[in-house]
């Protein structure tokens, strides 16, 4: 919502019932693509009058996707995996105008190279962060600076909505309906 807030958009959130999709066959891109289309979609046939925005993010290590934790066990568990290493946190967005008959599908991927990190700076962190909400177990605005070395690409897109390319994407949503 602050990613929002700063772009200086008026918004009202509202939670989609769509459940989250899960077909291994599909890559991170997809996946998150289809997750934020199904988002979008479920809240923009409430409000069809609406310009509706669904996003999903993922963190990915080569073709092992990491979504939220499912208890503190797989949190440190996932940081210890991705400990040392460079991975690639997707997010997929979707913007639907339902009466307007139109959308837009894109995403955007980050590079993120975690410090190395023994079991006792694992347990530091998540003393300070709750994971359990949390791609990839992890939040790079809530003390990343323990556990993130480097990113390559979007900060915005590793918290979770890639801001930049979504002002480029509402300009363009806007000019089609317009122009």
């Amino acid at each position: 919502m602050e990613l929002l807030r700063q772009l200086g958009l008026e918004f009202q959130v509202i939670s989609s019932s769509a459940p989250e999709a899960h077909y291994e066959q599909l890559t991170a891109r997809e996946l998150c693509q289809l997750n934020a289309y199904r988002k979008a979609r479920a809240v923009a046939k409430r409000f069809p009058d609406a310009l509706v925005l669904g996003a999903d993010t993922l963190v990915c290590l080569g073709n092992r996707l990491f979504g939220k934790p499912s208890n503190r066990a797989d949190a440190v568990r996932m940081l210890a995996d991705l400990q040392g290493r460079t991975h690639q946190v997707v997010t997929g967005v979707c913007l639907i105008h339902g009466r307007a008959h139109r959308q837009r599908l894109f995403s955007e991927h980050t590079d993120v190279t975690f410090r190395a990190l023994d079991a006792a700076a694992i347990d530091r962190y998540l003393k300070r962060v709750d994971p359990l909400d949390k791609a990839g177990a992890y939040a790079i605005q809530e003390h990343g600076e323990l556990i993130v070395q480097e990113i390559s690409g979007s900060f915005s897109n590793v918290v979770g909505l890639p801001v930049e390319r979504l002002q480029a994407e509402l300009k363009a949503f806007a000019e089609t309906q317009t122009g």
